[in-house]
């Protein structure tokens, strides 16, 4: 890291696996680790300096559960189970937009903002009986958040209002409720087995039928299985086991320390700077950047801290260097945001910030936005695509991975039906430029549907070298078909939905949607 630009470097060393293509690139997949479930809460769920605005707190015993809504303000409409061919993992609230939804249990936010499928998603992480248990609520347009991540709230607060945003078919809150934590990986459980009758309770049809107490997801869903992140914002989103583990613990509290700034750009940044090295013998650049985080000396005299009570400010310990990087990272943050309101800089906040970090804020301001010089021009966006391999799958949104994928690939498409078409966009991490070719679609459905364990290449062309041909006949969902031949193979992919139907990225003008199979259409079996 550099904050002028006589010191400007990039250090190379741990360079990221990125597999390109002819039209954009995905990334090296997310190592799945399983570990044991999470069933009691970790004892440093209660750390009190997570985040900045000094908001988290103990990770305390909640009160009883109460419904999210308040009662005759909704109508039950949908149960948990098997719906229009998939697993639905809550309930369904229906209810005028702008209605009140209300936090079902003491906990702390750890999620509050954007998520593929539900459009905006709060989860709340929360101690029950000494067990983790997140509840998520879904649907609700933007200015419909009334949390943040970080925040403590209470059983009955006012979190959210009803909206209809994402896959909605009409003014709704989804709720779920999860034993072992939502972003851990845990287990999805009927609301109704702990809160009661909705249809009494709520309003609506009678009630879904469901079976014993704890009726679960395949527990295949759990793709990571851990406590790792439960109950501290921003700690959940970093995938399990993908980095060093002495550096786990530290960036999953930086993911904390200011929402903009998250634990898979923490960790995307300490690849690039010097490749997770660290300690005294930790490789010092030419023009003297120092540690895991690449401090230039005047940089860490201001923003270095004492993370780790022995007492002195080390730019080459893990803490010091990890959490100074990230409460740096976020007053950078500020400071962009601030020139963007001034319009002073234009451009996307964080990629901004990631330049100010390399180049400086003064060359961001100078220039009005990533300034041209080629360190800064490279580092920016090979960041931000690295991000997508630090990230945890089960932090994004309603799809959560499966092992036994091939099925969960279609409800991985599925989730961005009605995405427009973009030539070139879309890869391992979703969508780009805002979003997906044919091939984009399909590279991002396999790799979440994997759990981030199989990436395929970028193109039409080079997909259909992955895998085993089979008949058309025999196909499958979520096996791939393959069309629009020409003398270089394939111009088209799509993902076999059953019944003679694929979901796919079309063409120029349309979006994301199923439609029948294409004449003359070549399946292959990925897994």
């Amino acid at each position: 890291m550099t904050v002028s630009r006589a010191a400007r470097v990039l250090l190379m060393t741990g360079s990221l696996a990125v597999v390109l293509g002819t039209s954009a690139c995905s990334f090296s997949g997310i190592p799945v680790i399983p570990k044991d479930h999470c069933k009691t809460v970790p004892a440093d769920s209660s750390e009190a300096d997570i985040r900045a605005d000094g908001q988290a707190g103990p990770l305390t015993p909640s009160g009883p559960i109460r419904i999210p809504v308040e009662p005759g303000t909704t109508q039950f409409t949908s149960g948990f189970g098997e719906r229009w061919g998939a697993l639905h993992q809550g309930v369904d609230l229906a209810g005028p937009v702008g209605t009140k939804i209300l936090a079902a249990l003491d906990g702390i936010v750890v999620k509050s903002g954007t998520a593929s499928g539900f459009g905006h998603w709060i989860v709340i992480d929360s101690n029950v009986d000494g067990k983790p248990v997140s509840t998520v609520y879904g649907h609700m347009f933007a200015d419909g958040l009334h949390v943040r991540e970080g925040q403590q709230v209470r059983s009955g607060d006012h979190i959210a209002d009803i909206g209809n945003d994402g896959g909605s078919t009409g003014p709704h809150l989804h709720f779920e409720y999860w034993e072992g934590g939502r972003l851990q990986g845990g287990t999805a459980v009927d609301p109704q087995t702990k809160l009661g009758d909705l249809n009494a309770q709520a309003g609506g049809a009678p009630a879904a039928p469901h079976s014993g107490d704890n009726v679960q997801l395949a527990a295949a869903s759990r793709s990571t299985a851990d406590c790792a992140g439960f109950g501290i914002a921003g700690a959940g989103e970093l995938a399990s086991g993908i980095v060093p583990p002495e550096f786990e613990e530290p960036i999953r509290k930086a993911g904390g320390v200011c929402p903009e700034i998250d634990s898979p750009l923490i960790a995307a940044q300490l690849e690039q700077e010097n490749g997770f090295r660290w300690g005294a013998g930790a490789p010092v650049s030419s023009t003297g950047a120092m540690g895991p985080a690449q401090f230039m000396p005047g940089t860490w005299a201001t923003w270095g801290k004492d993370y780790d009570g022995d007492g002195k400010a080390d730019p080459n310990s893990i803490d010091d260097a990890v959490l100074s990087q990230a409460h740096f990272m976020c007053a950078l943050h500020q400071d962009v945001t601030g020139m963007i309101g001034a319009g002073k800089a234009t451009g996307d906040p964080v990629e901004l910030t990631l330049a100010a970090y390399n180049a400086g804020p003064g060359a961001v301001q100078q220039y009005g936005g990533i300034p041209p010089y080629p360190e800064t021009q490279h580092y920016v966006p090979k960041i931000m695509k690295a991000r997508a391999k630090f990230t945890n799958p089960n932090s994004t949104g309603r799809f959560i991975p499966s092992q036994s994928a091939n099925g969960q690939v279609v409800n991985a498409a599925r989730e961005y039906l009605g995405t427009p078409y973009v030539w070139g966009g879309g890869g391992t991490g979703g969508p780009s430029g805002g979003g997906f070719d044919c091939s984009g679609l399909t590279s991002y459905a396999v790799f979440a549907a994997s759990g981030g364990k199989t990436t395929l290449p970028r193109t039409s062309e080079q997909q259909w070298t992955v895998g085993v041909e089979i008949p058309i006949n025999d196909a499958q969902p979520g096996d791939l078909v393959f069309g629009s031949w020409g003398p270089g193979g394939p111009g088209h992919v799509g993902i076999f939905a059953g019944n003679g139907q694929m979901v796919h990225a079309p063409t120029t003008g349309d979006v994301v949607n199923v439609a029948p199979l294409q004449s003359g259409m070549k399946a292959r079996r990925m897994t």
